[in-house]
C-alpha cells in the first residue's frame, strides 16, 4: 500500500517508509526537536487506499471461497489496482459472480476490526498471510471481515465492508506463467470513472451527432471513410510525384540539381520521383513535412556524391538517416534549414563541374 502524505506543522510530508519498528518520514525542512506541531493528514489519499485495500482484502478472500483463486500478489495502482490470481483462466461467468458477492458482502454492512497478535501467538498460523517481514519486531497485526477473512496485514483499512460503497471488476488480464490479472476499483475510484466516461460520452455525443448506442458504428463509419481518403491520398500523390519527374525530364537541359518540398509528402512519394527522375547523373534533395519543424528528407543521385553528402545533409537538417547506393534519406529536425543544404549541394556541383 502506498505510504499517507500529509503536513508536520507546515512541513509537508514527502514520504514515509518503515525501519524496524520505526515509521521514517521525509520532509523537505528540518524541524526543530521538541517542537510541539500539528499533524495533517490527507485523508483523500488515505480514504482512497483504505477502499482499494479492504476491497482487496474482499475480493481475494470470495474468489478464493467461490472458485479456489489464490491471491499471489497485488498492486494499488494510482488509478486501478490489480490482483494476481493463481489461475491460468477466469471466465467472464466467474467475474460477474465475483463481482455480485462481494457487493452483497458491501450491503451486508459486514464489520472490518483490527486486532494485535503476539509474534508467537498459535492463532497466527491459522490467519491468512504471506508471511512477515525479516526485520519485523513486536505484535502482529491482523485484519478481520467478520465471517469472511482473516489476514495478517499492515495497511489502512475501513471499518465496515460499507465504507467500500461498490466495487467494480473491470476485467481479465493475462499475468504471469499460469496466472491471471483482476483489475478493479473500489468506492470513490468507481464514482471518478463513472464521472470520466459520462463526460467523454457526453463529448463523443456531440461530436459524433448522434446517441451513446450509436457511437460505436459512428467511429467504424469515420474509420471507413479515413481509409478511403487516405488511400485516395496516396494515389494522387504517387500520380503528382511522376507529373513533376516527367515535367523535369522533359525541360531541354535538365538541371544536374533538382530540389523540391511537400507538405503533404512522404518516403514512397520522394522515392518515386528520384526513380522517375533517375539517380544517375542528377543530384536529387526532396523534403516532405512542415517547412519549419520536423520531417523527413531524401538525397539521391550519384552514389560517390551521395556517400559524401548524405552525412553532412543530416546535420545541417539536425537529423538522422542512413542510406546506400546511390540514396541516403532519414528524418529531420530543422526543415527550416533547407536552404542551407540546397547551398552546399549546389556549391557541391559547382566544384565538379568549373565549367558549368
Amino acid at each position: 500500500q502506498p505510504d499517507d502524505r500529509g503536513l508536520i506543522g507546515d512541513v509537508p510530508v514527502l514520504r514515509v517508509t518503515r525501519r524496524g519498528a520505526e515509521a521514517v518520514h521525509f520532509v523537505p525542512a528540518a524541524l526543530e526537536p521538541g517542537a510541539e506541531v500539528l499533524l495533517s493528514l490527507d485523508w483523500e489519499r488515505r480514504f482512497d487506499h483504505m477502499q482499494q485495500h479492504s476491497g482487496q482484502h474482499l475480493i481475494s478472500a470470495i474468489a478464493e471461497q467461490m472458485f479456489g483463486f489464490k491471491t499471489t500478489s497485488w498492486e494499488l495502482g494510482r488509478q486501478r489496482s490489480v490482483i494476481e490470481l493463481d489461475t491460468p483462466v477466469v471466465t467472464a461467468e466467474q467475474v460477474a459472480a465475483l463481482e455480485e458477492s462481494v457487493n452483497e458482502k458491501i450491503r451486508d454492512r459486514v464489520p472490518v476490526t483490527v486486532r494485535e497478535l503476539a509474534a508467537g501467538d498459535p492463532e497466527i498460523e491459522t490467519v491468512r498471510s504471506r508471511g512477515l517481514p525479516d526485520d519485523h519486531v513486536g505484535p502482529v497485526r491482523v485484519v478481520d471481515i467478520k465471517g469472511i477473512d482473516s489476514n495478517l496485514c499492515c495497511g489502512t483499512h475501513v471499518s465496515n465492508l460499507s465504507d467500500l460503497q461498490v466495487i467494480k471488476l473491470l476485467g481479465m488480464e493475462k499475468g504471469k506463467k499460469n496466472k491471471t490479472n483482476l483489475v478493479f476499483l473500489a468506492g470513490n475510484r468507481v464514482l471518478k470513472s463513472i464521472e470520466q466516461s459520462h463526460n467523454t460520452e457526453k463529448a463523443l455525443t456531440s461530436l459524433l451527432k448522434n446517441g451513446p448506442g450509436e457511437h460505436v458504428e459512428a467511429v467504424r463509419r469515420l474509420q471507413s471513410s479515413v481509409k478511403l481518403l487516405q488511400k485516395n491520398n496516396l494515389n494522387l500523390l504517387r500520380d503528382i510525384a511522376v507529373l513533376i519527374a516527367r515535367d523535369f525530364k522533359s525541360k531541354p537541359a535538365p538541371r544536374q540539381l533538382f530540389v523540391l518540398h511537400r507538405k503533404e509528402g512522404d518516403s514512397e512519394f520522394m522515392n518515386i520521383i528520384a526513380n522517375e527522375i533517375g539517380t544517375e547523373e542528377t543530384l536529387l534533395f526532396l523534403t516532405v513535412g512542415d517547412e519549419k519543424e520536423a520531417g523527413l528528407f531524401l538525397l539521391a543521385g550519384p552514389v560517390e556524391a551521395v556517400e559524401n553528402l548524405g552525412p553532412r545533409v543530416a546535420e545541417l537538417l539536425g537529423g538522422k538517416g542512413a542510406g546506400k547506393r546511390g540514396r541516403f534519406q532519414g528524418k529531420a529536425a530543422k526543415m527550416s534549414r533547407r536552404g542551407e543544404v540546397q547551398a552546399l549541394l549546389q556549391e557541391f556541383i559547382s566544384r565538379q563541374n568549373p565549367e558549368a
